[in-house]
C-alpha cells in the first residue's frame, strides 16, 4: 500500500487505507468523496487502457474531464488483472488495506481469486463494498445494470414524464451517483461496526435497491387502497397538489411546490387573497381534483409580473417554496452555488482550470478540503509495487511482460 500523504493527517478519513477496484461512475463516486476526505487510495486499471472513462468526453490534450472529476486524489496501479502476476498483486494490496471498494459486477472478481470470500480470510478486519447494478445471490446477479436500466427498473422512469407521454430518465447519471452515496453510508456504518467488534463484512449494494426504496408513495398508496389508486406520471406538474410544479415565469422557469399550510401565503403572495377562499380551491381535495384549471389560473397570474425578481420577492416575503430552475450551466453566476463551493474551480496538470461539482459533504472537524490531482495511467505503478516489497529490476521484467503499464502522459 502507498505511503500517506502527512498533509491530510487532520482530515476525516486520514489514515484509511483503500484498494479501489472501480471504473465508471458509480464506483468512483465512493472513493472520489473519500478522497476528498483524506483517504490513502490506490485505484487499480485494467491494463493497457485503465479505466473507460479516462476516454470520455470532454477532453482537452487527450485528458478526460470526466475522469479528472471522478479520481481526484488516487494513485494509479495500471495492471493486467487478467494475470495470474497481476491478480496476485491485487491479493497483496487487499492483505494490508482496511477498505476494497468494486463495481465490477457479481462474478467477475470471484472468477479470478478476489471476491470476499477469497479476500476475508487472509485479513479478517477488510470491509469489502461491492456495487452493481442487481445486487449479489439473486436470479438477475448477472446482468448488466448501468444507470439507464437501473432508472428503469427501479421504478424511477415509471414515474417520470408527461401523462401521456413515454416514460423519462432522470437527465443526469442520478442511479449511479445515488448508489455510489449508498454505498458511502453503509461503509460509514461498517467502519463504526468493525470499530466496536474488530470484525470485516462484505456489503452488497444494488442500484435497484439504492433506488426502489426511494418511492415515498408510489408502493405504500396501492398497497392501502388495495390497488384502486397507482401513482400516475404528471409531467411537469404534479398529479396530486397544485401549485405543485414548473411554470414559466417572467424571465424564465420556476419551480413552485405548495403544501397545504402555506395555500393562504401563496394567495397573499401572487397578489390573488380572494383565491384563498374560492370554493373550488378552498381545500385540498379541490385543488387536487381541478389540478389544470388552477394551474391555467396560477401560470397567467405569474406571468403578470414584471420580472423573475418581482415574482421571488412576493414568495420570499411571505416564505412560499419556489425556487428557478437553473441550468447547471449557468450554476456559477448563482451565489448560492458560490457561497456553497458548489461549483469549484480545480486545476489539473494537463487540462488546466475547470470546473466541477463543489464537495457535498460537510464537517465541522474538516473545514477545508485537500488539494487533488486525477493521476495518469499507472502513474505510482513504482510506488505501490515498491512499497510492496518489488526492487526495480522485479518492477522491470513485470513491464516487460506486460503486467503492470503505464501511460506517462
Amino acid at each position: 500500500m502507498s505511503s500517506p500523504n502527512p498533509a491530510n493527517a487532520n482530515l476525516i478519513l486520514s489514515g484509511l487505507r483503500v484498494l479501489d477496484l472501480t471504473h465508471y461512475l458509480a464506483g468512483p463516486t465512493v472513493t472520489r468523496l473519500m478522497a476528498e476526505l483524506g483517504a490513502d487510495i490506490v485505484k487499480v486499471e485494467q491494463a493497457p487502457n485503465g479505466d473507460p472513462s479516462r476516454q470520455f468526453a470532454f477532453q482537452r490534450d487527450g485528458r478526460s474531464g470526466y475522469f479528472v472529476q471522478q479520481n481526484r486524489g488516487k494513485k494509479s496501479l495500471c495492471l493486467d488483472m487478467n494475470s495470474q502476476d497481476g491478480i496476485d498483486i491485487v491479493r497483496q494490496l487487499a492483505q494490508g488495506v482496511d477498505v476494497v471498494v468494486e463495481n465490477r459486477g457479481p462474478g467477475v472478481l470471484e472468477r479470478r481469486g478476489l471476491g470476499w470470500k477469497d479476500l476475508e480470510g487472509q485479513n479478517p478486519q477488510l470491509i469489502m463494498v461491492s456495487i452493481s447494478g442487481f445486487g449479489h445471490g439473486n436470479s438477475l446477479s448477472s446482468r448488466p445494470g448501468l444507470d439507464f436500466i437501473g432508472q428503469a427498473m427501479s421504478g424511477f422512469m415509471a414515474v417520470t414524464g408527461e401523462r401521456d407521454g413515454a416514460p423519462m430518465p432522470v437527465g443526469t447519471s442520478f442511479a449511479d451517483v445515488t448508489t455510489g452515496v449508498h454505498a458511502l453510508a453503509a461503509l460509514g456504518l461498517a467502519l463504526y461496526y468493525r470499530e466496536r467488534t474488530g470484525r470485516g463484512q462484505h456489503i452488497d449494494i444494488s442500484m435497484i435497491d439504492s433506488l426502489f426504496h426511494q418511492l415515498d408513495m408510489q408502493i405504500q398508496g396501492p398497497s392501502i387502497t388495495g390497488g384502486k389508486w397507482r401513482y400516475k406520471r404528471g409531467g411537469s406538474k404534479s398529479s396530486m397538489n397544485s401549485p405543485h410544479g414548473v411554470f414559466r415565469s417572467p424571465d424564465g422557469w420556476m419551480a413552485v411546490q405548495v403544501m397545504p399550510r402555506q395555500w393562504p401565503a401563496f394567495c397573499r403572495a401572487v397578489g390573488f387573497p380572494e383565491l384563498e377562499h374560492d370554493e373550488r380551491f378552498d381545500d385540498l381535495r379541490g385543488r387536487s381534483t381541478r389540478l389544470g384549471e388552477l394551474n391555467d389560473i396560477i401560470q397567467q397570474r405569474f406571468l403578470e409580473f414584471g420580472s423573475d425578481e418581482e415574482l421571488f420577492s412576493a414568495f420570499d416575503r411571505e416564505g412560499v417554496p419556489y425556487a428557478p430552475v437553473i441550468d447547471p450551466a449557468d450554476a456559477g453566476s448563482h451565489p448560492y452555488f458560490r457561497e456553497r463551493g458548489l461549483v469549484r474551480t480545480v486545476t489539473d496538470p494537463v487540462i488546466g482550470e475547470m470546473e466541477i461539482p463543489g464537495m457535498p459533504l460537510r464537517f465541522s472537524e474538516q473545514e477545508r478540503l485537500p488539494d487533488l490531482v486525477a493521476p495518469l495511467l499507472g502513474q505510482h505503478n513504482h510506488d505501490v509495487l515498491s512499497l510492496l516489497g518489488y526492487d526495480d529490476a522485479a518492477i522491470a521484467e513485470l513491464e516487460d511482460r506486460g503486467v503492470v503499464h503505464q501511460k506517462p502522459t
